[in-house]
This record gives C-alpha cells, structure tokens and sequence, in this order.
C-alpha cells in the first residue's frame, strides 16, 4: 500500500503563505531603507514580542512556555536568539544597501550548509547525490570568492547563522511559538535599550513620521506571522514537501533584486547562481525520492 504524501489544502496553502512573506520582506525592508539596521532590528524584536505575548496569552501557553523554557532549553534559546539577531541584522543591511542578491544566495545555500551540519554535528549518513549536490555549490561559491567576492560574506553569514539558528532550535525542547516567543523576551531588554539611547541622542526613527512609526510597527507582523504559518504548516504537511517550498523565498529575493532594484548581474553572480540551483535542484530531487521510498511499503495480503 502506498500511503498519500500530499499536504492538505490548507498546510500547503500556509507554507506557500508563509516562504511567500519571506520572499517579499525587502520590498517591505526597502521602505525603511533610512531606518539604521540595528534600530530596525530592535522594533522588528519588541513589536513582535507585542504580538507574541497576545497569541500566547489567547491560547493559554503560558504556563506551558515557563515550563519548557528552563535549563538546557533556556541556554539552546539564548544562543539562538543571539543567532537570529545577527541574520536579522544582516540580511537588514544587505538590502538597505543594494545586496539583495547576495542575501538571496545565502538562502539557496542554507538547506545544503543544514546537510553539512547535520553531517558534522549530528552524525547524519550523506546520502550520494547530497554529497553531490554540496560538491557542485562548493564550486558555485568558489567561483564566486575567486572573482573577488563582492558581498560574499552576507551570503555565507546568511546561511551558516540561519542553518546554526535551525539545529539549536532542532535539539531545543519547546515548539516554534514557545522558542520564539522566549528569543523575542530575551532580545527585548537591549532592544529597548538601544531604541532610548537613539532617542535620548535624537536619533531614534520612531516618532518622526506617521508613515515610518506604522511601518515600524507592522515589522512586528511581518516578523511573527511566516513564522507562525511555518509552524501550524509543519504540523500539517510532510517535512520533506515543507522543504521544497523553501526555494520560494531566495527566487522571489532573486527576482526582486534584478528586476525592481536593478542589482548588477556579473557573470560570476551567474554561474554561481546556476551551479547553486543545479545542487539545489539535486538535493530536492533527492530528498523527495527519498520520502517517497520511505513511505511506499509492500502491499499487504487480504
């Protein structure tokens, strides 16, 4: 018998929804492009801690956030707060100054750096063709540092905090509301911090525009909401469907970049592009057929 691997409706229409939002967040970046990154990032923190704190209050997960978030977990969340902070932070940078494509390889790379580390870190066998797949990227990136770079390091930085952020997240004993509701609370007090200092210097963004303030504030939404989709979408679907919807974000982010920014596009941008989308392809192609194997068994008897 062949079990069905197919999302419902609904769980694919959250995971589109949610890699959606997260393509088209430097449209939304780009508004607030005069806004310094760090300021951005700390009304990013408190205005989705705002947001969070309403949807655990309204489904009661208080006591049960108290409960996980101690311990171990506690020490896993610091460290991946700290690391989201600098994805945040730098992905924030790059497309207020015009590298947009580089943040887009970033996260074409970041599901290959996640097989790395789960090789790595956790022991995980490599299957032939991720091992192939991770090999044509390689070249991809080199190519890339033996032209000269350009704004490699957003892309590298990229994926290795988002890919380091998903594995303390992965041995962290809470479920995605909890752990990020408790990053945001441990994020808050220098992001408070940091918003007085500019504004006792006569710095601070907020305040200075109708316009500004309220984008500044749904940036809290547009923060909590994909992740939230994310998590009710990973409860609904196989993870191996779920992981194929990742490349939404980075083509949109390519998109964007070339057609409405106007980034330059050098030929090294290009080949690299290629040779990470062919390893990308590769890998997809790869853990589909892999789910797939895993969920075909024999017919059994009547």
């Amino acid at each position: 018998m062949i079990q069905s691997t197919a999302p419902d409706a609904k769980g694919l229409a959250l995971g589109v929804g949610a890699y959606t939002l997260w393509g088209i967040l430097p449209l939304y970046i780009h508004l607030l492009r005069d806004v310094p990154a760090l300021q951005f990032l700390a009304h990013r923190v408190l205005w989705s801690l705002v947001l969070l704190a309403i949807v655990v209050v309204l489904f009661r997960r208080v006591p049960a956030l108290i409960a996980a978030a101690r311990g171990r977990t506690l020490l896993y969340l610091v460290g991946s707060a700290a690391l989201i902070a600098v994805n945040w932070t730098v992905y924030i940078w790059a497309v207020q100054n015009d590298h947009v494509l580089e943040a887009s390889l970033g996260y074409f790379i970041n599901p290959l750096v996640n097989v790395a580390l789960g090789i790595v870190l956790l022991g995980e066998r490599l299957r032939r063709w991720q091992g192939v797949a991770i090999a044509i990227a390689a070249v991809g990136v080199l190519i890339l540092v033996a032209s000269g770079g350009g704004a490699l390091w957003v892309s590298l930085t990229l994926a290795v905090t988002f890919s380091l952020y998903g594995l303390l997240r992965k041995i962290a004993a809470i479920d995605a509301l909890g752990g990020l509701t408790v990053e945001t609370l441990l994020l808050a007090p220098a992001s408070l911090a940091l918003l007085l200092f500019a504004a006792e210097g006569g710095d601070g963004a907020f305040g200075q525009s109708t316009h500004i303030d309220l984008l500044l504030i749904g940036a809290g939404v547009v923060t909590a909401a994909p992740l939230l989709m994310f998590a009710a979408a990973a409860r609904r679907m196989p993870y191996a469907t779920l992981g194929l919807l990742q490349y939404i974000a980075p083509t949109l982010q390519f998109a964007e970049a070339v057609l409405i920014f106007g980034e330059p596009m050098r030929p090294a941008h290009m080949v690299t592009f290629v040779l990470i989308w062919a390893g990308c392809a590769l890998y997809a192609w790869d853990s589909l057929r892999s789910f797939r194997s895993q969920t075909t068994t024999p017919e059994s008897a009547v």
